[in-house]
């Protein structure tokens, strides 16, 4: 399912902490890795001066062996390892990359070389999301220093796994890989969040109201556990099934990360209500702007062959400059 993985290193500590996971998701999909490494160019319109060719030859070469160390070190855990170097913006030389190479995976720190911040995600994380329709896996940076256990144990390497589920096709495209995690030891909770129909009123509700109300809930908690029964059945191991009723989908499955503690979240890209215009739904984009635990969310969606929200550089029309010639299109 993940024969390629794409993973960006900044040669930072923070970027490095995906390296763990890239062994395990290697191993256990048999995955070939790409190791790339982006060299920050700044666009012309924003260079005040010349670049240094030793300089650049310096941070080629620099940016080179440290690919090559890394890639000695999943190689001697026997995985196949092969690296690249881009030049341009970071974002973008990553999905350029993630596209020509057919990557089935994008695994990425949360943060890199600026370090930490109050926001979950760096804004290089941030802009791939926005554009990667490929499945991606977001580390959390602040979980570095935590310990893993080692590959060659009988442990598995992500012991509790939540997989949010929603009756939908799309978001049994997760199925392949739950049903790997849960043959080699993860104990997997699936997890179905009925939500209370909204009732906005200017009033307190009739009685009648919260009738009708609690029959909708009761309605879609009996269809729902029918279902996770269902699916409980096609998967071997240690699965637990849970159907909680909650006012809002995402908050509950936040909260349910955290009481659960579990390593890794795993979600479909879409669901029942995903607008494949966009590579990501509701659940998937809170989980990579909220969350705090590693996510892997699984692309069920194709980039849409026509764009009809286009980047606003490609949208606007070419303007004059103060000099009199026609701005270029940045796509």
């Amino acid at each position: 399912m993940f024969e390629r993985l794409l993973v960006p290193l900044d040669r930072s500590a923070l970027a490095e902490c995906v390296l763990p996971h890239v062994s395990a998701i290697a191993h256990e999909f048999g995955s070939r890795v790409m190791l790339l490494h982006v060299i920050d160019a700044p666009r012309p319109a924003e260079a005040t001066l010349p670049v240094n060719p030793l300089e650049w030859r310096l941070k080629r070469a620099e940016a080179q062996c440290y690919l090559s160390d890394i890639a000695r070190r999943l190689e001697s855990e026997g995985i196949a390892v092969a690296s690249r170097l881009a030049e341009g913006p970071p974002a973008e030389q990553i999905l350029d990359v993630a596209r020509n190479e057919g990557a089935d995976l994008i695994i990425c720190s949360s943060h890199g070389r600026s370090g930490l911040s109050e926001w979950n995600v760096s804004s290089v994380v941030q802009k791939v999301a926005l554009r990667a329709y490929t499945s991606l896996m977001i580390v959390r940076a602040h979980q570095a220093a935590q310990n893993h256990p080692a590959l060659k144990t009988d442990e598995p390497f992500y012991k509790r796994v939540l997989v949010p589920m929603d009756g939908s096709q799309r978001a049994e495209y997760v199925m392949p890989v739950i049903t790997r995690l849960a043959l080699h030891g993860s104990h997997i909770l699936l997890a179905h969040v009925v939500q209370r129909p909204e009732m906005p009123r200017r009033t307190p509700l009739t009685r009648a109201d919260s009738e009708l109300s609690e029959r909708y809930v009761a309605c879609n908690r009996s269809e729902a556990e029918d279902y996770m029964r269902d699916l409980r059945s096609r998967l071997s191991g240690d699965v637990e099934t849970r159907v909680i009723v909650g006012d809002h989908v995402g908050r509950t499955l936040h909260e349910l990360a955290e009481r659960e503690d579990v390593d890794l979240v795993v979600v479909s890209a879409h669901g029942y209500s995903g607008q494949s215009l966009w590579p990501f739904g509701s659940i998937a984009s809170s989980f990579i702007a909220f969350g705090n635990r590693t996510l892997l969310i699984v692309q069920d969606a194709q980039p849409p062959a026509e764009r009809l929200f286009q980047p606003a550089a490609t949208a606007a029309s070419p303007v004059r400059s103060i000099f009199g010639f026609r701005g270029e299109k940045a796509f």
